[in-house]
């Protein structure tokens, strides 16, 4: 008799596959004022693309992850802030903030609309604002750890509870120095807060 995938193993295939199937790559930079212009632009958008995916390739292999309030680690559980904090520590050396309210004040605001791989998504869920957080994967898609007696997974941004509490966004990736893969020592970085 076949062996039957596990429900965590099927879900991550299915979310490594919409990860490929986002964009093929960074689209080509091109600038008129000269090559070491455009060398340059390219090779930053490149280093932040493929930084953004490593940040969901690694998120995805924690789908399934119990989650539990204050949890920071796999074996341990995961709450919605320490998945995120988990995820960047281990892809690019930067250790975030620990909650989701102080999250939301590192990096750059962006605008739903225009949404990357690997920005913060945040929603209001406990009656207060930024109260959690996930990790966009394209295609209106972000990974995070719901609430107790869950797992990690994957949600749309259109599901209209999420649309209606959604908070705003932030952009780590490309933005914030350290943040593409590296095995450098951790730091810690703050921003202004949130607009929507």
């Amino acid at each position: 008799m076949p062996r039957v995938p596990s429900r965590r193993a099927t879900l991550v295939v299915a979310a490594s596959a919409l990860v490929v199937s986002l964009a093929a790559g960074p689209a080509a930079a091109d600038d008129a004022r000269g090559p070491s212009l455009a060398e340059s632009t390219r090779a930053t958008v490149e280093r932040a693309w493929h930084g953004a995916q490593d940040l969901a390739m690694f998120a995805l292999g924690l789908i399934g992850v119990d989650y539990v309030y204050g949890g920071e680690t796999p074996e341990g559980g995961l709450d919605c802030s320490g998945l995120v904090r988990h995820v960047f520590q281990q892809v690019t050396g930067v250790t975030l903030p620990r909650t989701s309210k102080e999250q939301s004040r590192v990096g750059k605001p962006v605008a739903r609309a225009d949404l990357k791989p690997g920005d913060l998504v945040f929603f209001n869920t406990r009656r207060f604002a930024f109260s959690h957080v996930g990790i966009y994967l394209g295609d209106d898609r972000f990974i995070h750890a719901p609430s107790r007696g869950s797992e990690v997974e994957i949600a749309e941004l259109n599901n209209g509870y999420w649309r209606k509490h959604f908070d705003g966004a932030r952009r780590l990736v490309g933005v914030l120095p350290g943040l593409v893969p590296t095995a450098e020592a951790a730091t810690i970085v703050e921003a202004p807060a949130v607009v929507r």
